[in-house]
Formats: C-alpha cells, sequence, structure tokens
C-alpha cells in the first residue's frame, strides 16, 4: 500500500479517536455540571435554613441578654408622687441600676414593696448601719453621727415627725432614708417604712431620662 495513503488512513483514524473522546469528555463533564448543578439545588434549601437558624438563635440569644440587663442591672422606673421634689417630679422617668450595689449616704434609691409597702417607693440615703440620726424640730437640720448635713436639695423643712424617736441609731443591714420633699415624705421617720433593708433596694436613680428636658444625670 502506498505510504501516504497508509498515513492518510491512519490520520482519519486517529482523528476519529480524537473526536470520540473529545465528545466523551464533553459528555463526562456535562454529567458532572449536571450534578453538581443538583447538588447546589439540594443544598440550597439547607444553606437557607441554616441561614434562618443562625438568625434566629442570635435574635434569641439577643432577647436573652436584653432580659438579664433589664433584670440584674438596669431597670427603669417611673416616679409616682412628689416625695422628691425638687429633686424629681411626679411621672419622671429614670434608669436605676442594681447589681452588686452598695448604699452609700446621699444616693437616691429605690426600695421594692414589702408587708408595710404597698409599691415602689424613691428615697435618699441619709444613713447607713450604726450611724445616728437626728432632726432638730427648731432648724429643721438633720445631723448624722453629730455633724450637721448639706442638703441643698430638700424641698421645705425636716421636722421629727411620725413615730421614731429621735436620735435613732440604724440597726444592722439597713439604711435611714428621707424624701426629699420633707413636708410631705412617709419615709423612715414613719415605723411604717422605717429602717429599710438592703436587700429591700433595689438600685440607685442614675439617670433621668423622661421629660427629655431634664435629661441627664441625677444628684
Amino acid at each position: 500500500m502506498d505510504t501516504q495513503v497508509f498515513d492518510k488512513v491512519t490520520d482519519k483514524k486517529n482523528s476519529g479517536e480524537d473526536d470520540i473522546s473529545k465528545d466523551n469528555a464533553s459528555e463526562f463533564k456535562k454529567d458532572d455540571e449536571s450534578k453538581n448543578s443538583k447538588k447546589k439545588g439540594k443544598n440550597a434549601p439547607s444553606e437557607f435554613v441554616k441561614g434562618v437558624f443562625d438568625w434566629a438563635s442570635a435574635f434569641l440569644f439577643a432577647i436573652v441578654v436584653v432580659v438579664l440587663v433589664l433584670t440584674f442591672c438596669v431597670r427603669v422606673v417611673s416616679i409616682d408622687g412628689d416625695s422628691m421634689l425638687q429633686t424629681l417630679q411626679d411621672k419622671n422617668k429614670v434608669i436605676v441600676t442594681g447589681l452588686d450595689y452598695d448604699p452609700q449616704v446621699g444616693d437616691i434609691v429605690v426600695i421594692s414593696h414589702g408587708a408595710t409597702l404597698d409599691k415602689v417607693i424613691v428615697k435618699r440615703v441619709i444613713a447607713t448601719e450604726g450611724q445616728t440620726v437626728d432632726i432638730n424640730g427648731e432648724t429643721g437640720e438633720v445631723s448624722v453621727d453629730g455633724i450637721v448635713l448639706d442638703e441643698p436639695y430638700i424641698n421645705g423643712k425636716t421636722e421629727p415627725k411620725g413615730d421614731v424617736e429621735f436620735p435613732v441609731t440604724v440597726e444592722p443591714g439597713t439604711v435611714f432614708v428621707l424624701g426629699d420633699n420633707r413636708p410631705i415624705s412617709d419615709d423612715s421617720r414613719y415605723s411604717e417604712v422605717g429602717m429599710v433593708e438592703e436587700g429591700s433596694i433595689i438600685g440607685k436613680v442614675q439617670f433621668r431620662f423622661y421629660p427629655f428636658d431634664k435629661f441627664g444625670k441625677v444628684e
């Protein structure tokens, strides 16, 4: 056979084999793409569900954190009444912090209701355990351990009214409180309030956020 003819036949044969190989490769590629497409289609719903689950978990976690913070760290309290004039007015809304709180003289505190109180009250700490409180009925001066307090925040004269006898020493684990609006405040001068147990103190008033024109730290 002519060498040239043989070469042509061989080239055609190889060309045919190459075409078949290319066709097979193309078919394999299409099959792989089809499988991958199906696989992605199957994974799409699971990815969506996972995304929704992650979002819901984050949202639930945020709610738990907010609840814990509001329960144990920060609370919002609405002032009821005028016993804290002029420092706080009726319907004012304040932010109270109470985590690991240790009452200090001068702090304005929120006291929970109990056996003798039918509602939450807000008063100022005048003395802590072991200190002796006295009220001068003539001058209206309040003294703690013999030292007259400087009280620029009060409204009206302080009188030793009520059924508690002065001078009086603050019992262990309690504080002596007075309202800033002394003429009308029901406070530790009355036995129905008396010495307030530290465990009954929700926390210290830190900020007033309503009304907005009075927003700021409460002293």
